[in-house]
């Protein structure tokens, strides 16, 4: 059986959505409801529609100048399986990997360990944008989030270091 993805929609090139210029896919649903979400219209589980990670996948390697592909949402986390398997499929051609997700590293960290799509996911991922959205933490000036309490985590150091290494750099450099 093939996998679909629900999806919200897709930019194709986005410059805000993570360093460099990126393809970004928009998970439909989400469980959060943070108030003063930046996408309430992907947070309904049977909205949006169907597609698989190869359809996706051929309209990102349509575009030689991407950096990476961000996954946003909805929640990315609650379809890993299908959303890992997008990644499979796109790392390989040199595009890092940004997710959005208003679960905590630590949360996911400790599913992972019982659920293998969610290690594959969260193994794929270069930088983890993490944590709900507080609208009272908001603040404008922060680089690729909406609140203050949410962290871009370097996600291949703090696996390899077993401490959270926080992606503190301001400028679009290539990931590691």
């Amino acid at each position: 059986m093939q996998l679909k993805l629900r999806i919200a929609g897709m930019t194709e090139e986005s410059v805000v959505d993570g360093p460099g210029i990126r393809f970004v896919v928009y998970g439909q649903g989400c469980l959060h409801a943070c108030p003063g979400c930046h996408n309430p219209e992907t947070q309904d589980l049977e909205g949006g529609s169907l597609v698989s990670p190869e359809e996706i996948a051929k309209k990102i390697e349509k575009n030689p100048l991407l950096d990476g592909v961000t996954y946003s949402g909805g929640e990315p986390f609650l379809q890993a399986e299908a959303f890992a398997q997008l990644a499979e499929i796109v790392k390989p051609w040199g595009l890092n990997l940004v997710i959005y997700t208003g679960y905590t590293f630590e949360f996911l960290l400790n599913k992972s360990r019982k659920d293998l799509s969610c290690y594959k996911l969260l193994k794929s991922t270069d930088l983890l944008i993490d944590g709900p959205y507080l609208q009272e933490k908001r603040d404008i000036k922060l680089l690729y989030r909406g609140s203050y309490n949410q962290r871009i985590i370097n996600i291949p150091r703090t696996l390899s270091s077993g401490a959270l290494c926080l992606w503190q750099d301001t400028t679009a450099l290539p990931l590691e």
